[in-house]
């Protein structure tokens, strides 16, 4: 690489690489998998968990003080207490890689104080490796990464991953789809939240839109956008995002477009005869999210009082640049 990286990103990029390795290997061979399922369409395999464990070896290995908070090993390894955590997907797409469809992805992300500092995805099955600091910008292996300058819906590409697991709002996420589809020029869905959010970071989509992730799927993806000068947030366009399970990116434009269409579809807004029901959410703390993210999520308890709204009628969304 032509730059110098900031030290905690080098060792990223190695544990990310150590990873791909493990990961390449086995792709080799992917019938003799052991594949287990977490829940129903939630699959884990030993790669996840070796991966995982090359992973957190090679960053507790230099900085034995800082924390971990993983997909598959959650904060068992690492300090409970440090303002330096390491938020970390060893292999994101995994039912994707297990059908041997090539898109997946390795994520690591560091936080200090709650705030996205370095970021990794590597893509091993084409070797390549998007990478961002804070304040020091977005690449893919050397070359600088910008969202794209697209404005007008009708021209733009949206990136997106459909729900799959029980106790997903289908019928919700359907009616979204069917809004941007009608809205756009084509939807697209690869199948690797980590790296949907880098393509955005691109240029290669205009925006992206899922529900149900958790924070290790898009902390280093997140990074990546704002460092490529786009914007990322909830449905409602808050910069609180990481815990909501809803995230929506894209170019400025194109991500105020996206959240005036989703703010009636976010978590805090109740459906009742098809017609949208403002309430407050309830407080939920980050490791409650945690937890929660394991869970499908529950039905909010419905609003003392119901105030029917159109679309139409529903406030703009402010779009805060993180």
């Amino acid at each position: 690489m032509s730059q110098a990286l900031h030290p905690m990103l080098n060792i990223a990029i190695k544990a990310a690489r150590a990873a791909g390795a493990i990961i390449n290997r086995a792709s080799l061979d992917l019938d003799l998998l052991k594949v287990n399922a977490k829940a129903p369409n939630d699959f884990v395999t030993e790669v996840d968990h070796m991966a995982e464990a090359a992973i957190i070896d090679t960053l507790l290995g230099a900085y034995p003080g800082h924390g971990i908070l993983a997909e598959e090993s959650g904060r068992a390894r690492g300090a409970k207490d440090s303002e330096y955590v390491w938020i970390i997907d060893p292999l994101d797409g995994t039912t994707n890689f297990i059908h041997g469809f090539p898109v997946y992805s390795v994520s690591i992300a560091l936080a200090v104080k709650g705030q996205l500092q370095q970021a990794v995805v590597y893509d091993p099955s084409r070797n390549d490796l998007f990478y961002a600091s804070k304040g020091r910008g977005a690449f893919l292996n050397d070359k600088r990464l910008r969202v794209s300058r697209r404005i007008r819906m009708n021209e733009c590409l949206i990136g997106t991953g459909f729900p799959f697991r029980k106790g997903d709002n289908f019928k919700r996420y359907m009616q979204m789809l069917e809004l941007v589809m009608q809205a756009t020029a084509g939807v697209r869905r690869p199948g690797s939240a980590a790296l949907d959010l880098c393509y955005c970071a691109a240029g290669y989509t205009d925006g992206f839109f899922e529900t149900g992730l958790s924070p290790w799927d898009i902390a280093a993806g997140a990074l990546m956008v704002t460092e490529a000068g786009g914007l990322i947030g909830n449905f409602t366009g808050e910069a609180d995002f990481l815990y909501q399970r809803e995230v929506v990116a894209g170019n400025p434009k194109v991500y105020g477009h996206l959240v005036q269409m989703l703010a009636p579809y976010t978590h805090v807004i109740a459906k009742t005869d098809d017609v949208a029901t403002p309430h407050a959410a309830p407080a939920m703390t980050p490791e409650d999210a945690l937890i929660a993210t394991t869970e499908p999520a529950p039905t909010p308890a419905p609003a003392p009082r119901v105030t029917r709204i159109r679309k139409a009628e529903a406030a703009p969304a402010k779009t805060t640049r993180r």
